[in-house]
């Protein structure tokens, strides 16, 4: 018997911010809809608003209950939470922007944990206009993480040839240096190592950056972080059979990984790992938050307040995380 396509909750993130634009230009494509059945988690009016922005042809089918999504070609199931005032303006930052972004998450995740669904999507937020709401996190892993009550989880970013996962992320660099250490690395070597494997490979080849230049060239730079912090865990998991080297200089190692001699990079701190991936553009990077008890991608873009209300929003990023999710996602 033919299996039924995954169902992925689209959440809205940001009314005020290109979220909205490039969710109906991604549901409105038929490879994406050949993949999946989206429930977006949102706001009807904004995605109809967003729609005729765009020039899409989506008809919008609101609903109180996931159960009652009907997942109609030409038409989006919203879950409506009404959290979009009316003329609330596309483009410019506010508290009810982020106060929906938050309502949307949370919906999402205890849709996610009934079972109902085993995949979440994720639109853009703004951090400066949740932080406005009132919800003190400082992206949206950590705060799906709080949500779930899962004490660790890892951010995977996922672009053409090059798959990155960070030991830390959203702390300042000196306090990224002071975090690391050996069962943290581990810990986030297994993580990505278990999220390919379920993907379907069978052995990752796995490269770990170093903190310092040159991967501190045998103790010429830094402190000796390299021996102390990273290693060790490199070690324990070869000895457990996988496939892992490292530390290795940052600076070849994403070159090296983008030809093909590595299926995942572990980048120690943010902008390690940010940068490359960002250099082959914005259009095309998904977000994956690894640990959690469902599946989360996300597109790797901000809310793009410069261009939000206009259509000129490219809905890429979109429809490769609505694409990865569907591919992590368990069958029901």
């Amino acid at each position: 018997m033919e299996m039924e396509l995954p169902i992925v909750l689209i959440t809205m993130g940001d009314p005020t911010g290109v979220g909205p634009e490039v969710i109906v230009k991604s549901v409105d494509q038929p490879a994406v809809r050949a993949r999946l059945r989206p429930i977006v988690v949102g706001d009807t009016r904004r995605l109809q608003e967003a729609a005729a922005i765009a020039g899409v042809r989506l008809a919008v089918h609101t609903i109180a209950e996931p159960e009652q999504a009907r997942f109609d070609p030409g038409t989006i199931d919203c879950l409506d939470l009404g959290v979009v005032p009316p003329g609330l303006p596309f483009g410019q930052l506010s508290p009810a922007g982020g106060e929906a972004a938050y309502r949307c998450i949370e919906r999402a995740v205890r849709i996610a944990q009934s079972g109902f669904s085993s995949a979440i999507c994720t639109a853009p937020l703004n951090k400066e206009a949740l932080h406005a709401a009132g919800h003190r996190y400082p992206g949206h892993t950590e705060m799906l993480a709080h949500l779930t009550g899962t004490p660790e989880v890892s951010m995977l970013l996922v672009a053409p040839g090059l798959r990155v996962i960070h030991v830390t992320t959203h702390i300042g660099l000196l306090d990224a240096v002071a975090k690391i250490e050996p069962g943290l690395v581990e810990r986030t070597i297994r993580r990505g190592h278990e999220l390919l494997v379920r993907a379907g490979m069978a052995r990752p080849r796995i490269a770990v950056c170093g903190i310092n230049p040159h991967a501190g060239e045998s103790g010429l730079f830094g402190h000796g972080e390299e021996d102390a912090k990273i290693a060790p865990a490199v070690a324990a998991c070869v000895a457990d059979g996988l496939a892992v080297q490292g530390p290795l200089p940052a600076d070849t190692l994403f070159f090296r990984a983008r030809r093909g001699d590595f299926d995942l990079v572990v980048a120690m701190y943010h902008d390690q790992g940010h940068g490359p991936v960002k250099v082959l553009g914005l259009e095309a990077g998904v977000n994956v938050t690894v640990g959690l008890p469902f599946v989360r991608t996300s597109v790797d873009h901000g809310t793009a307040f410069d261009i939000a209300g206009t259509g000129r929003a490219d809905p890429g990023s979109m429809v490769a995380a609505l694409e990865l999710a569907a591919e992590f996602a368990p069958r029901p």
